[in-house]
């Protein structure tokens, strides 16, 4: 009972420094990191660069799977260079245990000293972050030697010494403990960081450490798998790429066990203890992996696209969010830019439905029209949900500079909501026009196909303005919106000319005011989206 309760605080105390230690780096340095992970992974190679030093850098291989995850399933990234960046990260991953592996004991207390008081007295924030990443080692590492000082009892169990002499004759045995462990830990570094105290109390030899640690990649798949439920396929596909790369390396080097494990006493020297030949071969299988699996990682994406395949019908619309992803809220940065692509792809929705209000009107075209009221419940419940999302975002500590962008967002979201509501307005009216007697003069549907070409201009720039943040095209929005009041005033003129003239009956008249109405107010909404894009910038 002793050996279990000093085993379960000291694993306690090493997860809990453990995610100290990480939260603190992500805090230093998470949004550099994670706008790192989304920009530099064009190339394969710099997706696994970007992988490991990621995953060094917030020292968990898992948080940096599920943002993969989560940028796949917001169309940030591609299949191909998530696979690359999981890569990187199972070696980013073996940082910690290569850290834990040394002999630094009686570094510990000083550590926890020093980290605490930059955590609780530091004056400055990067100060107070660092403490946390300082204090958290130290905890690490205090837990790290409660577990071995716990564990040193079963030296004399028979039992004990015969489960670790039957991993090194039964490795498949060791494979499956190792996978089972991770998934109870969902952590892979936790894994080995019990795996290293055995070896540092004399509990496991190398030869039984070594399936163990191929079971450990292999198990901290389930955490990929779990993040990805609930997402799109490529999501999916991407979770799916974690466990075939870890699981086909472990098994192939589950073949090559003995060379492997005579490649690390040579490579780590005669002098070496077990908890760094562990921590050498923890480190050696992930390089070694990840450079026979870069020249073969289009194999990989097609093996994962046969597993899942590409649905053979493509819905036009979806009636939920594309980008918007909880997991994201921790990073306002990263999670800013996807309710920003959402809005974009709202905005889309919105201009297609103006642009089919207005042809259906022009053309009298009924299809169009019934397009457009089946479109705008979409909108706005997306509009709600991003409404919603952009909230959280404000709920989190960030940068004013970001605050200005978060609030700015929240205002085009309206906006957008609003463009929607004035072409279900048109389609409206172009039902009862479509349906009444009376028709519109040629010189009457001349303007509204002039002032809609304007329009449609001018709604395009706004869209370009909200998904780039040109502060350019949107000074042009601007410019364009003056245009459209001033058409719409020489346009009521002229209709109220043609009305004196006899040239146009007034129940016309009422229904061609009311759509220029709903027209120029599409032009004010525009407008006040490039306000707030100026504005935020």
């Amino acid at each position: 009972m002793d050996i279990i309760i000093g085993l379960a605080g000291g694993l306690a105390l090493f997860i809990f420094g453990m995610q100290m230690m990480s939260t603190g780096l992500k805090n230093a340095a998470g949004e550099k990191m994670q706008s790192l992970l989304e920009k530099l992974t064009s190339k394969t190679v710099f997706g696994v660069l970007v992988g490991t030093v990621v995953t060094a850098l917030i020292q968990s291989s898992s948080a940096t799977t599920v943002m993969v995850v989560g940028f796949v399933n917001a169309g940030i990234m591609n299949i191909k260079q998530a696979v690359a960046v999981i890569m990187g990260a199972n070696i980013g991953t073996t940082v910690t245990s290569q850290l834990i592996s040394f002999k630094i004991s009686q570094f510990v207390f000083p550590l926890i000293i020093i980290g605490f008081v930059l955590h609780f007295f530091g004056k400055r924030a990067l100060m107070k972050y660092i403490g946390s990443v300082i204090l958290g080692f130290g905890i690490l590492l205090h837990g790290m030697g409660i577990m071995g000082v716990s564990l040193s009892p079963l030296r004399e169990s028979p039992a004990f010494n015969s489960l670790m002499v039957s991993f090194s004759q039964q490795p498949w045995l060791g494979l499956l403990f190792g996978i089972l462990i991770t998934i109870l830990l969902q952590s892979s570094t936790a894994s080995t960081g019990i795996l290293i105290a055995l070896a540092g109390s004399g509990l496991i030899p190398l030869e039984s450490g070594m399936p163990i640690i191929f079971g450990t990649n292999v198990g901290t798949c389930v955490t990929a798998v779990l993040s990805s439920i609930g997402t799109n396929r490529n999501a999916k596909r991407a979770a799916l790429g974690h466990v075939i790369f870890n699981l086909m390396g472990s098994v192939l080097f589950m073949f090559f066990i003995g060379p492997y494990t005579s490649l690390i006493y040579l490579i780590s020297g005669p002098a070496a203890t077990v908890p760094r030949l562990i921590a050498n071969a923890h480190t050696g299988f992930n390089v070694f992996n990840a450079l026979l699996f870069v020249p073969l990682i289009n194999v990989i994406v097609r093996m994962i696209y046969r597993i899942i395949p590409e649905l053979e019908e493509e819905k036009e619309l979806s009636k939920t969010p594309l980008y918007l992803d909880d997991r994201m809220l921790g990073t306002p940065e990263i999670a800013s830019s996807l309710a920003r692509k959402e809005l974009v792809s709202i905005g889309n929705l919105a201009r297609k439905n103006y642009r089919n209000a207005m042809n259906g009107l022009i053309n009298q075209n009924p299809k169009k029209l019934r397009k457009v009221f089946e479109v705008e419940p979409i909108i706005d419940k997306l509009e709600k949900q991003t409404t919603i999302y952009l909230t959280k975002i404000s709920q989190q500590n960030m940068r004013s500079h970001l605050s200005r962008q978060n609030t700015g967002l929240l205002h085009i979201a309206y906006d957008l909501e609003r463009i929607g509501d004035h072409a279900e307005n048109i389609a409206q009216i172009a039902q009862e026009y479509i349906a009444g007697p009376v028709k519109f003069s040629p010189a009457a549907q001349e303007e509204l196909q002039e002032l809609h070409q304007m329009i449609m201009v001018t709604l395009e720039k706004a869209l370009l303005t909200l998904q780039t943040s040109d502060l350019v095209a949107a000074q042009d929005v601007r410019d364009l919106e003056k245009q459209i009041n001033a058409m719409e005033r020489t346009l009521r003129n002229q209709h109220t000319s043609r009305l004196k003239d006899g040239l146009c009956v007034p129940a016309a008249g009422v229904m061609f005011l009311d759509i220029l109405s709903n027209m120029e107010r599409v032009g004010d909404h525009c407008d006040n989206i490039a306000e707030a894009i100026q504005e935020a910038g």
